[in-house]
């Protein structure tokens, strides 16, 4: 965010980007909200993505995530491009790979703006973005004994 003239507080204390990790440990919600703490931000929004019981019509025992080694720097690109689209004071985003159970968290992200709407705004265009652009895939194995590969990009 450019510093403005408007108000001292209204400038950017640093780089907005303050978290993004791929890891393959337990993910916390806590750690992401005090990440995008920023005292000029009025709005806050946060995602969590959680391992849902059933997909598709059939139930979901287990799954894993996998990632390509560019996923990092894909990542970064995303959160740069939310970044320069809107008025982002501080961004976060984590994703889980390796094996999960059903209710772990599997990605967190989240976006502190001057403003509601846009932290809104920002934080499901992070989510989208990164779903769609980043490449980490899901393989999720079914109670039937059958399973599927989700692309995420």
């Amino acid at each position: 965010m450019a510093p403005t003239d408007d108000h001292p507080g209204e400038q950017a204390a640093g780089a907005p980007v303050r978290l993004l990790e791929i890891r393959d440990t337990p993910l916390s919600v806590d750690e992401v909200f005090r990440a995008v703490g920023d005292d000029a931000a009025g709005g806050t929004a946060l995602f969590v993505g959680t391992v849902r019981n059933h997909d598709g019509g059939q139930d979901v025992e287990a799954l894993g995530y996998s990632c390509h080694p560019s996923a990092q720097d894909e990542l970064r690109q995303v959160a740069e491009k939310v970044v320069a689209d809107f008025p982002v004071r501080a961004l976060a985003a984590v994703h889980r790979v390796g094996d999960l159970q059903v209710g772990d968290l599997a990605v967190v992200v989240a976006v502190s703006c001057p403003h509601r709407a846009e932290a809104f705004a920002a934080c499901r265009r992070l989510i989208d973005d990164l779903k769609h652009e980043v490449p980490i895939w899901k393989h999720q194995r079914f109670s039937d004994g059958t399973e599927e590969w989700v692309g995420a990009c």
